[in-house]
């Protein structure tokens, strides 16, 4: 038996052969440094203490000089240098143990490192007893569900395909690949055959590979896919009615299906005259969006009665309509075709079999019957399913005007229903929510759209907002699903807002990193001006514009610049903190209160006093309940209830406690 002292182990190591390998009754055992089932020849502890490797990984080099990395080297590492783990950027599978690993990122499993490296000598002895699988047999027989080449990462039933009893998947050709080559569309230097260690994005088709091999020019820093090299002369898809001819363009040109430069490459139906990506030929021809209640279509071009600009619903850009777009004829709504698919959990492709599939429309309006109509033909006198007496329609904010809607929770204004016989009350636009709706950006599972159900109108309970996290006992939407909640503010909030603090409307961005204008907080995705540098995180958008607080006897208006340069009403009346005069505050113009927002909203504006509480252990009914200007001790820890208590409704029991100290754990 050979003995080696071995880089990663504290004894002596022994190889073994098949024979001693099973004479010592291993059994079968994993290669402590690749973990993977060893087999002969091997090396083993010589103190038995369970430490075996394989002889290719026993004498792998501490660092590899890769000829397909030839800016550094890689390094063999014994612990992995992310906390999160990685993934092999060669067969794309998790690293568990050593790995071999660059500074620019690149990280390979020790049998990957060393099988890509003898592709790259052209040392395929491994592969000289593999069988090669026709394609054609292998798609009809699996469905072409094989995977990908870890190489091309075209899917590996296209080509002939070594065996996957190898362990890697490989295409025949790519296994062959020449290691240098010249090609039309870069003259000046000869492309070499590298691993996208810089996640080029590929100069013919502008697609980024995320694996696999490319050519590049490291001096140009360009990198080109190895099917984009030698393109299909003709190639037809479903998706369009000819087919598409190959040009090799020597000058740029706009594509036709999704408005952007190629290069290079082109393809073009001479039958339409439109010229297209490679990659947009495939284009999904109907998608639903969850931007969108309706289902938008692919277009070449848009006809010329919708001469008016149109924006796109994700950038807000102008959409070029004389290239292709996603547009609902219907609305008026467009994207631009990279913007539609730039998250795939943000749309779904509806197949030709759904194409007559109606929209995602279900209005079901919750007033559940009209008594009484005025001239101008607005209900009067209602019955709504969320309250069991009629209401009435009102405009006399002076008499209500202290009063919350119990669908909101904001301050009464503009038109609203109460009820004569209890103190209940709803702004119009809260009476008639629909009974149902349709939350396209949720769903409970993975894929967008699968099995998309209706969010159910609720109310009498408390729940946490899954989008503004606030706590609320009004109205909400639910998901008898996952059981999640979202506040009607949320769900009837629109992509563009106007608000009163400025003069152009607000338009939201998902992948927009800054701090918001009016609390200051960092937020990446925000309500944004396009005109002016000036964005809104979702609270700021959601402040109720009128509120009350016991330091005054008047509403307090959010005010969003300050009202004066005398340094002594810079503070907030109720922390008697400073305040950050760039930021918004509440103020009372009749007896000049101003105060920061947080300290007047407190930390749960959205929960109506006087409301019943029957969830908990106590035996009667709660009702919640500040305590001003005395604060009496709470019954479960002793402290004074300051802040939003529950209070028994109960003649003769004095029972009080902070809400916080009843509150359920669900909602903590």
């Amino acid at each position: 038996m050979e003995e080696l002292k071995n880089y990663g182990h504290q004894h002596p190591l022994l190889m073994l052969n098949e024979e001693q390998l099973i004479g010592n009754g291993n059994g079968v055992v994993d290669c402590s440094r690749c973990g993977e089932k060893v087999s002969a020849p091997c090396f083993s502890c010589v103190e038995c203490c369970g430490f075996y490797l394989h002889k290719t990984c026993a004498e792998a080099p501490l660092e590899l000089n890769h000829p397909f990395h030839r800016h550094h080297p890689l390094v063999l590492l014994q612990n992995q240098p992310y906390t999160s783990g990685c993934v092999c950027d060669f067969c794309n599978e998790t690293c568990e143990k050593f790995i071999y690993h660059c500074s620019c990122g690149l990280d390979f499993h020790i049998k990957c490192a060393l099988f890509t490296f003898n592709i790259a000598e052209r040392n395929l002895k491994e592969l000289e007893h593999v069988a090669l699988e026709d394609p054609s047999f292998s798609s009809k027989n699996d469905g072409g569900n094989l995977g990908k080449c870890f190489v091309c990462w075209e899917p590996l039933a296209i080509y002939t395909y070594f065996s996957l009893d190898c362990g890697f998947n490989l295409h025949k050709k790519c296994a062959e690949l020449p290691p240098k080559m010249g090609h039309v569309c870069h003259r000046k230097h000869p492309l070499l055959l590298q691993f996208n260690s810089e996640r080029l994005s590929c100069k013919i088709c502008q697609v980024t590979p995320e694996r696999g091999f490319v050519y590049g020019c490291s001096t140009c820093n360009l990198a080109i896919h190895i099917d984009c090299l030698s393109p299909l002369p003709v190639i037809e898809d479903k998706s369009h009615q000819h087919p598409f001819t190959l040009f090799w363009r020597q000058i740029p040109f706009i594509c036709d299906a999704c408005g952007t430069e190629g290069h290079h490459v082109a393809y073009a139906c001479c039958t339409c005259s439109i010229m297209v990506h490679k990659k947009c030929i495939s284009l999904p021809r109907i998608i639903h969006h969850v931007f969108h209640y309706h289902r938008v279509f692919h277009t070449y071009f848009i006809h010329k009665e919708y001469t008016e600009s149109l924006n796109c619903m994700w950038c807000h850009e102008v959409v070029d309509t004389e290239h292709g777009s996603y547009f609902c004829a219907d609305c008026n709504v467009i994207f631009h075709v990279n913007c539609a698919l730039k998250e795939k959990g943000w749309y779904c492709i509806v197949s030709q079999e759904n194409e007559d599939e109606k929209s995602l429309d279900i209005p079901v309006n919750s007033i559940t019957k009209v008594l009484e109509t005025n001239d101008a033909g607005e209900a009067t006198l209602i019955e709504h399913c969320k309250h069991k007496h009629y209401l009435m329609l009102s405009d006399k904010i002076s008499e209500h005007g202290d009063k919350c809607c119990d669908g909101c929770l904001l301050l009464i204004s503009a038109k609203f229903y109460h009820c004569l016989r209890c103190d209940f009350f709803l702004h119009k636009s809260c009476a008639e929510l629909s009974k149902m709706e349709l939350i396209l950006d949720h769903r409970c599972d993975e894929e967008p759209f699968s099995g998309l159900k209706p969010f159910i109108l609720t109310s009498d309970c408390m729940f946490e907002c899954d989008l503004c996290s606030y706590l609320s006992n009004g109205f909400s939407y639910k998901c008898n699903e996952c059981g999640i909640h979202r506040c009607v503010r949320c769900v009837t909030l629109q992509y563009d807002v106007k608000i009163p603090g400025h003069k152009h409307p607000l338009l939201f961005y998902f992948d927009n990193e800054e701090q918001c204008n009016g609390c200051g907080t960092d937020i990446n995705s925000a309500y944004r001006c396009k005109d002016c540098n000036f964005g809104l995180c979702l609270q700021c958008v959601l402040r109720p514009t009128r509120v009350g607080h016991n330091c005054d006897d008047h509403s307090l208006k959010l005010t969003y610049h300050k009202i004066n340069d005398y340094e002594k009403y810079h503070y907030c009346d109720i922390c008697e903190e400073k305040r950050d005069l760039k930021y918004w505050f509440y103020h009372c113009e009749t007896c000049d209160t101003s105060a920061h927002v947080n300290c007047v909203l407190g930390e749960y504006p959205l929960i109506k006093l006087g409301s019943t509480y029957n969830e908990g252990d106590h035996p009667h009914p709660l009702t919640f309940a500040k305590k001003f200007p005395y604060y009496p001790k709470c019954g479960e820890c002793g402290e004074p209830c300051e802040d939003l208590s529950l209070e028994c409704a109960e003649p003769g029991c004095n029972y009080i406690a902070h809400w916080k100290c009843k509150k359920p754990a669900m909602l903590w």
